[in-house]
C-alpha cells in the first residue's frame, strides 16, 4: 500500500517539537530565577503561536498524514526522521502545547528551589511527548516515548512530595518494564517487514495471525501500563499524590493519553484480528475500571490521591469507547482522552492552589470554602460538573458516545459503564460538599483566586464549555481519520484475517 502523507513545505512541527529543546538549553546558561521563569513561558507560548497555523491549514476531509517531514536519518538501518500528523494526533498535540503553558503558570511561585533544573526538565518533557505524537518512524517514536521518563521521573523525585523517591522509582519501574517489552515486538516487526520502520508502512502490511497475538501483548504491555489500565494502575496514585502540580497536570493530562494513542495508531490498525480477539477481556477490564476506581475514590482522604484514583475510572471509559470497535466507541474514546486531559488537568490545579495556602491535602483539614473562597467555589464547580458529564460541559458528550459505542457492542458492557457514570457523580458532589458545605476548621482562613491563578484556569473553563457546546467542531477533525481507521479494521478482519481459536491453540499461522 502507497504512504499517504502531504509534506509540509516548511518544517513547522519540528520546530513545534524542538522549540522547548532550545529553551532548555538557553535556560541551562541562566542564573536569575525570574529570567528562567519569564523564558520557559515564553517559549511555551512561542510553541503555541508557531502551532496556530496547523489548525487552520488542517484538511479535515482527509485521513492523509499533514504536515509531513520525511529525511533520511540512519538509511543503513532504514530508519528516518519522519513526522506528521493526522485526526487523531492533532488535538493531543495542543493539548500539550496549552497544558504545557499552565505548567509553568502554576509554577511560578510554588517552585522555589532548583528553579533551573525543574523549568529544564518541564520543557525537555514537552518535548518528549510533543514526540510521541508526531512520530511515523518507530526508532523516533520509541526514542521520544523513552526520553519522556527521564523528565517526569526527575519532577516526581525531586519536587515531590515526602514519598517521592518511592512514587519516582515506581513510575520508572511500571513504564521501562512495559516499553522493553514494546522494543521487542518492534524489532521483530522490522525484521519481519523488511527492515523499515516507517509506521505508515508497517500499518498496510498483512501480520500471521499468531504474530498478532504475541505483537499484541507486546505492545499491549508498553500502552496498558501508561494508560494504566486496571491491573496496571498502582503506580498512578502514588506518582500524582507525589508530584508537584506541574508533574501531575503533564501527567493526567497528556501522558497517560500515550498508551490510548498507542492502541490507536498501532494496536488497532496494525493487528487487527488480535485486537478482535482480546477484545472482550479488554472490553471487561475498562468497565472494571470504571466502576472499581470509583468505588476507591470514596474511600480516599487524600484530595490529590481521589482525582488520580477518578483518572483510572475515566480512562476506563477511553478504552471501552476504543475496543468497542465502532466509529461512535471511538470517536468518543478519543474526544474523551481530550476532555480528561482539560478537565483533570483543572482539577489538579485547583488541588495546587488551594494546596499553596493550606498546605494540606486533606480533604477533612478542608471546609466552608464556599464562603472563604467564592471565586475558588466557583470554578471547581465548573469542573466537578464537567467531571461528572453534565450536558452543556465537555464531559458528557464523550461518555455519551462511549456508551452508544459500548451498547453497539455488548449491552451488557454498556450497563456497567453507565452505572459508572452514576458512582462519579456521587464521589464528585460529595466531595464538592465536604470541602465547600461542611462547617470550616477552626482557625482556617485562605485568600480567594489571585490573578495569575485566573489567567491558569480561563482557558481550561472556555474548553469546558466550548467542547461541551459545540462537540463537531472537534469531531469534524477526528472523523476521517476514524473513518479509515475503521475501514482497515473490518477490511483486514473480513478478507481473512478474523482470529481461528482453534489456529491459535495449535499454533499455525
Amino acid at each position: 500500500m502507497q504512504e499517504i502523507y502531504y509534506l509540509s513545505e516548511y518544517p513547522l512541527l519540528s520546530a513545534i517539537v524542538f522549540l522547548p529543546l532550545i529553551g532548555a538549553a538557553a535556560i541551562l546558561l541562566m542564573r536569575d530565577a525570574n529570567s528562567i521563569r519569564w523564558t520557559s513561558l515564553v517559549v511555551t507560548l512561542g510553541v503555541m503561536v508557531i502551532s496556530l497555523p496547523i489548525l487552520s491549514g488542517f484538511d479535515k476531509t482527509t485521513y492523509f498524514m499533514q504536515y509531513a517531514e520525511k529525511y533520511e536519518w540512519i538509511p543503513a538501518w532504514g530508519i528516518n526522521y519522519f513526522i506528521g500528523i493526522d485526526g487523531i494526533s492533532i488535538f493531543f498535540l495542543f493539548l500539550t502545547i496549552l497544558l504545557s503553558i499552565l505548567s509553568v503558570l502554576v509554577s511560578w511561585k510554588s517552585v522555589e528551589t532548583k528553579v533551573k533544573e525543574f523549568h529544564i526538565a518541564l520543557l525537555l518533557m514537552e518535548t518528549a511527548v510533543l514526540g510521541v505524537f508526531v512520530s511515523l518512524d518507530f526508532f523516533l517514536f520509541y526514542l521520544f516515548w523513552e526520553m519522556m521518563l527521564i523528565p517526569m521521573f526527575i519532577l516526581i523525585g525531586v519536587w515531590g512530595g515526602p514519598n517521592r523517591v518511592y512514587a519516582a522509582v515506581k513510575f520508572f519501574l511500571f513504564t521501562l518494564a512495559g516499553s522493553v517489552l514494546m522494543l521487542v515486538g518492534i524489532v521483530v516487526i522490522y525484521f519481519y517487514a523488511g527492515r523499515t520502520l516507517n509506521i505508515l508502512t508497517l500499518n498496510s502490511i498483512d501480520y500471521p495471525v499468531i504474530m498478532q497475538y504475541w505483537l499484541f501483548l507486546a505492545f499491549f504491555a508498553a500502552f496498558a501500563v501508561k494508560v494504566p489500565m486496571f491491573p496496571f494502575h498502582t503506580w498512578l496514585p502514588d506518582a500524582h499524590t507525589e508530584a508537584p502540580t506541574a508533574g501531575s497536570v503533564m501527567l493526567a493530562g497528556v501522558l497517560i493519553k500515550m498508551g490510548a494513542y498507542g492502541f490507536l495508531r498501532f494496536s488497532i490498525p496494525m493487528f487487527p484480528a488480535a485486537a478482535e480477539f482480546f477484545a472482550p477481556v479488554l472490553l471487561l477490564l475498562s468497565v472494571i475500571a470504571i466502576i472499581y476506581g470509583a468505588f476507591v475514590c470514596f474511600a480516599q482522604k487524600d484530595l490529590k490521591r481521589l482525582i488520580a484514583y477518578s483518572s483510572v475510572s475515566h480512562m476506563g471509559f477511553v478504552t471501552l469507547g476504543i475496543f468497542a470497535f465502532n466509529t461512535q466507541g471511538l470517536e468518543g474514546g478519543i474526544l474523551q482522552m481530550l476532555n480528561h486531559g482539560v478537565i483533570t488537568g483543572a482539577l489538579f490545579l485547583m488541588v495546587g492552589i488551594i494546596y499553596e495556602r493550606t498546605h494540606t491535602r486533606q480533604i477533612a483539614d478542608y471546609g466552608g470554602f464556599a464562603r472563604l473562597v467564592p471565586w475558588y467555589a466557583g470554578i471547581f464547580m465548573v469542573f466537578t460538573l464537567a467531571a461528572i458529564g453534565l450536558p452543556g460541559t465537555n464531559g458528557f458528550i464523550g461518555e455519551f458516545l462511549i456508551i452508544l459505542g459500548a451498547f453497539s457492542r455488548q449491552k451488557f458492557f454498556g450497563i456497567l459503564a453507565a452505572t459508572g457514570i452514576i458512582l462519579g457523580a456521587g464521589y464528585m458532589l460529595r466531595l464538592y460538599q465536604k470541602i465547600f458545605f461542611e462547617a470550616p476548621r477552626e482557625g482556617l482562613f485562605v485568600s480567594d483566586i489571585g490573578m495569575r491563578e485566573a489567567l491558569t484556569l480561563i482557558p481550561l473553563i472556555a474548553l469546558v464549555f466550548w467542547m461541551g457546546m459545540f462537540p463537531n467542531v472537534f469531531l469534524g477533525y477526528i472523523h476521517a481519520s476514524v473513518q479509515h481507521l475503521m475501514y482497515r479494521y473490518e477490511i483486514n478482519l473480513n478478507t481473512g484475517f478474523a482470529f481461528d481459536y482453534l489456529q491459535w491453540l495449535t499454533g499455525g499461522n
